[in-house]
């Protein structure tokens, strides 16, 4: 008889102590961040109709869903890759008569039908932030504001903002430098490589100083505003500049004016965080809008934190909560004095049992706890 695999499917894994626990405790913490300032939390279903979850993908095709045929409506149904898209739904359907703005955060499990080479999980954790109803200067500065004082909570230190301008291509395509779509979609992917070589075999020599545009900020600004020679771009250079004054003490920032991934449906302003000691981005945010059931749009500014890697690091949280053995006839009512002061417990069922042997920094000696 074949014995069954115990293998977990790629991609996927268990979550064991300490690191569950770590986990949830950094959720908590960056949630207790957003909450206090004013970001009330939803938590919409994990899984929606394949149709009206596809409907407000942006730079998504079908094919990058998990999908399931639901035995009682015999709809398909799709397994959500991204939580922003569900929060742009509630806004404008659930929560269309709210006063603007609305300040929402969420947290939840999202799932990709293929994993990447800095991130192999497929199941991941999404904490995020949405400021709907506006996306000035203000309400960027208070949303990059909040997702810096969010990873700086989950205990990151050298935190790195990186600005891009995510529909920058389209208004020079569509002007002074006017490309076809696709003449358009070939100048991305050499900008995406860096390539001047590619971009002067496209004839897109004018292209060019987007590549030297890039790095600290203040001296790719520079070069940005050089290159801007009609203004064309003014307005969206001042409102990322006064955006980046706001975080100059909180942050390094720097500057990569044609960076698209991850910034489908981005439209004047993006950013990614960036943190020491990690490889590849700890989120993502900027503006975009939000489609609503009569055809009209939205605007909203927020971002999403995928914090995954911080979990088993030591920088989830910093809080490592001391565990106190409780012998057999303690003092019931001086251990739950304890544990309201933030003790771990830990009760010994039977005289075997012992504060070496369950992992307690502690034992209840009398009414005190003692180092082991």
């Amino acid at each position: 008889m074949q014995k069954r695999s115990n293998l977990l499917p790629e991609g996927f894994h268990d979550a064991l102590p300490p690191h569950a626990e770590a986990a949830s405790r950094m959720e908590r913490d960056i949630l207790d961040t957003l909450a206090s300032h004013g970001y009330a939390r939803v938590s919409p279903p994990l899984a929606e109709y394949e149709d009206v979850l596809t409907s407000r993908m942006t730079g998504s095709s079908k094919s990058d869903l998990m999908r399931l045929v639901d035995p009682i409506s015999q709809r398909t149904l799709a397994l959500r890759p991204d939580v922003t898209m569900q929060i742009g739904r509630i806004a404008s359907t659930s929560m269309a008569d709210v006063p603007r703005p609305l300040r929402l955060s969420y947290s939840g499990t999202v799932l990709k039908l293929r994993s990447g080479q800095l991130r192999p999980e497929r199941s991941r954790l999404q904490i995020g932030a949405e400021l709907i109803g506006v996306d000035s200067v203000a309400a960027a500065s208070e949303v990059v504001s909040v997702a810096i004082e969010a990873l700086e909570r989950a205990g990151l230190t050298g935190i790195t903002m990186d600005f891009t301008m995510p529909d920058l291509i389209d208004i020079l395509s569509g002007g002074p430098l006017p490309l076809s779509s696709a003449q358009a979609k070939e100048v991305r992917r050499e900008l995406d490589m860096k390539d001047a070589g590619g971009l002067a075999e496209l004839g897109a020599t004018g292209y060019l100083p987007l590549i030297e545009a890039t790095g600290p900020f203040d001296d790719a600004m520079a070069k940005m505003r050089a290159f801007d020679t009609d203004a064309l771009l003014s307005s969206r250079l001042d409102g990322i500049a006064a955006i980046a004054d706001t975080i100059r003490d909180k942050a390094d920032l720097t500057l990569d004016p044609t960076e698209r991934h991850g910034f489908e449906y981005q439209n004047w302003f993006g950013f990614t965080l960036f943190a020491d000691g990690f490889v590849g981005a700890m989120g993502r945010g900027g503006s975009y809008e939000i489609a609503r059931p009569d055809g009209s749009t939205e605007p909203a500014v927020g971002f999403s934190l995928y914090p995954g890697p911080l979990v088993g690091t030591g920088s989830s949280g910093g809080k490592d909560r001391k565990t106190l053995f409780l012998p057999l006839g303690h003092d019931r009512d001086r251990a739950a004095a304890l544990r309201a002061e933030g003790w771990r417990t830990v009760a010994a069922l039977t005289e075997a049992d012992s504060a070496q042997i369950l992992g307690c920094s502690h034992i209840l000696n009398g009414s005190e706890p003692t180092e082991t």
